[in-house]
């Protein structure tokens, strides 16, 4: 187990699809890889993460799962892959592990991070 794992977070994507799970995990990653300070937890049944500030999470439906960003709305979006009309809050909706763009993603979640300070 990762030292940065919450348990509750691990048991939930235990729970999950094997195709959505995959999925989660993968994203998981990509948001433990943009800042070794963000702090895992689950809130609103969500894997929630945050530094100095809520950041991101992930929300597993059953045949994809979203990546979202608290403050997507303020995030520097240049290749439209931010979805939701929210005040502020934005996500990416991924339905394959082939269609993850673990740069982008890292440099939004960077992004929402830097909001935060």
């Amino acid at each position: 187990m990762n030292t940065r794992e919450n348990v509750k977070v691990t048991e939930l994507i235990e729970e999950l699809p094997e195709h959505t799970q995959e999925i989660t995990l993968s994203l998981r990653k990509i948001i433990w890889e943009a800042s070794p300070e963000l702090v895992e937890e689950v809130k609103w049944s969500k894997p929630s993460y945050a530094q100095g500030g809520l950041v991101c999470y992930l929300a597993p439906a059953k045949n994809h799962v979203n990546l979202g960003l608290y403050q997507g709305s303020k995030l520097n979006d240049k290749e439209g892959v931010l979805q939701g009309t929210g005040k502020d809050m934005r996500h990416i909706q991924v339905k394959k592990v082939e269609d993850i763009r673990a740069d982008l993603y890292n440099s939004l979640i960077q992004e929402a991070i830097e909001l935060n300070k």
